[in-house]
């Protein structure tokens, strides 16, 4: 139990949620998670991740991942009585969370301006696709669509240089995290000096900011295609699966050839550091190939461990989730739904003393009625 008190970083905030799909409402997760009280305001249709993916017991698992712990109140905007009930809320809040497109929230009378004239106090976070000014604001968009425009997509292309869809919702997560960290660095401001914030970011700065040191290293060298890091370093076939080798320094270059034994690279001057190498990272790569092939997983984790080189073996996410390394370090808790029982909950990091948070997935305006009771609203 104390291990659960003192996680709760954020215990006494109120934050109502706004938000619909991932980046918002991830954004909101965090900060439940980190103990925060966080009421989420849902239309006549529900948050659309209630419907995205597969449904089983009424529940999809993107809407639980971004929402166990919170309480769903059922609410519709379009209506005066609906408006009027989110502004109620507000006034007790300290965070709201939304993401509709530019100017949308303004027209709802439930934008900053509106929401902070009753409560001065209040950090507003607004999370638009492409920002909240420039000729693509009003466009729609996702963690997909995005991907695409910003260059992830081609960054991810294949073997044959057709460009991918990185797959999962990295921007959309990525987003919520940013976004979660900008609510608590303007609470902090708002607890020294009494007055809220309006902020703001968007899908387009995330996948920016995921891409800078790319983007550097494009513009320090324009004519040439992007390179690794090191060398050698990929992924190579052992006898019964796969793993990943990354090279990080010229001493551990030694290392590994050394394991592998091959004294001709430790007598080649030119491969004595990462400039060297580089040029030559396919021959390089090819050799390692071949060595790792001719052995089992076993045999290399146990001599790369020995001597310090850093490798992963290739797993799948089950594996992964039964680890003994997860285990132990409390990566994941469990997370009991209805109708389905017991599912795998990845802990915030840095916070697993919390097996999960507070409160099961809610289901579509599961507290309302009590909510809106204890905030003097009628029903």
């Amino acid at each position: 139990m104390k291990a659960e008190q003192d996680a709760a970083l954020l215990d006494g905030l109120t934050v109502l949620d706004l938000s619909q799909g991932i980046a918002g409402p991830y954004c909101g997760l965090v900060l439940r998670q980190q103990g925060a009280r966080v009421i989420k305001v849902e239309p006549p249709g529900g948050d659309w991740s209630r419907n995205m993916g597969r449904i089983r017991a009424g529940q999809t698992a993107i809407a639980v991942a971004c929402n166990a712990g919170k309480e769903s109140v059922l609410l519709d905007a379009r209506t005066d009585s609906g408006r009027a009930a989110i502004a109620r809320l507000a006034e007790r809040a300290d965070v709201v969370i939304q993401n509709f497109r530019p100017g949308v929230a303004e027209r709802m009378g439930v934008g900053y301006e509106a929401l902070a004239a009753r409560n001065p106090g209040l950090v507003y976070v607004s999370i638009s696709g492409y920002g909240h000014a420039g000729p693509m604001a009003a466009l729609p968009a996702v963690d997909t669509t995005v991907q695409a425009v910003s260059g992830l997509m081609h960054l991810n292309r294949d073997g044959a240089g057709q460009p991918r869809r990185i797959p999962f919702f990295l921007i959309d997560l990525s987003t919520g995290l940013y976004a979660a960290q900008h609510a608590c660095a303007a609470l902090f401001k708002a607890a020294r000096h009494g007055k809220g914030r309006h902020v703001k970011l968007s899908l387009l700065e995330t996948s920016a900011a995921l891409q800078s040191y790319l983007l550097v290293d494009d513009a320090m060298f324009p004519d040439a295609e992007m390179a690794a890091a090191n060398a050698p370093t990929g992924l190579f076939s052992a006898a019964d699966g796969m793993l990943y080798i990354s090279m990080l320094n010229d001493a551990m270059f030694v290392r590994l050839a050394r394991v592998l034994g091959f004294d001709d690279w430790l007598d080649d001057a030119a491969l004595r550091t990462s400039a060297g190498r580089l040029p030559r990272a396919a021959e390089l790569n090819r050799r390692v190939a071949q060595a790792v092939a001719a052995q089992p997983l076993a045999h290399w984790e146990a001599l790369l461990t020995e001597h310090d080189v850093l490798f992963g073996r290739v797993s799948h996410a089950s594996d992964f989730l039964r680890s003994a390394q997860c285990r132990q370090a409390g990566v994941f808790g469990r997370l009991r739904l209805d109708g389905i029982g017991e599912v795998p909950w990845a802990n915030l990091p840095g916070m697993a003393g919390m097996t999960r948070p507070e409160g099961d997935a809610p289901t579509l305006g599961q507290h309302t009625e009590a909510v809106l009771a204890e905030f003097g609203i009628s029903a």
